[in-house]
């Protein structure tokens, strides 16, 4: 017995609509927001839709030009949940906005991991193994099979997440709603997302000072002095000091260049 869809025709069009335009998600990446745009002009055709007036829509498009980053196959299904939640929004007056950026930025982390594991580690593999085996052959069909088994898969569960996510996130807001833990997802999904910025300031800022100093013939580590204290503590404070900055309204294309200068002057006096 199948599930009857509850989405109307709008509703459908729609979702086609942020398909295809999620497509874009990764053709727009910088290192100051990574997708947030790409995001952000996938979620429009909601927007526009849910949102009537000038200063709502700019409110709204403002929540998604943040951070935002996973595998592209699989930002269908967050897009989806976020535009159901922006049309709750929009029907709901004392709505918490907030949820909104908090689970995406818990559900990034854990769907990029499922789409690195199925599409890179394995998906793109095999396709690769077919396309090369028959590509040596001279034939043409290995180009041919690589791009079709590799995408077929790739859009069909883009495509059909926007769906999902939209649906079943109505559904999820109603029956969060109406039994009062809405709250508690939004802190959870908080708690989510600041673990998933520590880990991502963890191991994507690498800040280690080399330098080695000799005292009466002993050799004295900085670095492994630090480790020992709290390891990764310099990438940390950096982050902070950033997040600062940003928060004093810095231009992120200055901070980078400040950045890339210190960098270069600390290389040069052997610091790191």
């Amino acid at each position: 017995m199948t599930r009857k869809s509850t989405l109307t025709s709008e509703d459908k069009k729609m979702c086609r609509s942020m398909f295809w335009r999620t497509m874009t998600l990764s053709s727009t990446y910088n290192y100051e927001t990574m997708q947030a745009l790409g995001f952000m002009y996938a979620m429009m055709p909601a927007i526009n839709r849910f949102y009537h007036t000038k200063e709502e829509r700019t409110e709204a498009l403002k929540r998604h030009n943040e951070l935002f980053n996973t595998t592209p196959t699989m930002g269908g299904i967050i897009t989806g949940l976020a535009a159901s939640m922006e049309k709750e929004a929009s029907e709901t007056e004392d709505f918490d906005t907030s949820s909104i950026s908090a689970i995406k930025i818990a559900l990034m982390g854990p769907f990029a991991g499922i789409g690195d594991s199925l599409f890179w580690g394995s998906i793109r593999v095999i396709s690769l193994g077919v396309g090369i085996g028959l590509a040596q052959s001279g034939s043409i069909l290995g180009l041919i099979l690589h791009l079709l088994i590799y995408n077929i898969p790739a859009h069909l569960i883009r495509y059909f997440g926007v769906f999902l996510g939209f649906e079943m996130g109505g559904n999820f807001m109603k029956t969060a709603s109406e039994s009062g833990i809405m709250g508690k997802i939004t802190k959870g999904a908080g708690i989510v997302g600041l673990m998933t910025v520590g880990a991502m300031a963890c191991t994507m800022t690498n800040f280690k000072i080399d330098k080695v100093f000799t005292i009466q013939g002993s050799e004295l580590a900085i670095q492994s002095i630090l480790d020992t204290i709290f390891p990764n503590l310099l990438p940390l404070l950096l982050t902070f000091a950033c997040y600062k900055a940003i928060k004093k309204n810095v231009n992120p294309a200055v901070l980078m260049l400040i950045l890339l200068v210190f960098g270069v002057i600390g290389k040069y006096a052997g610091l790191f």
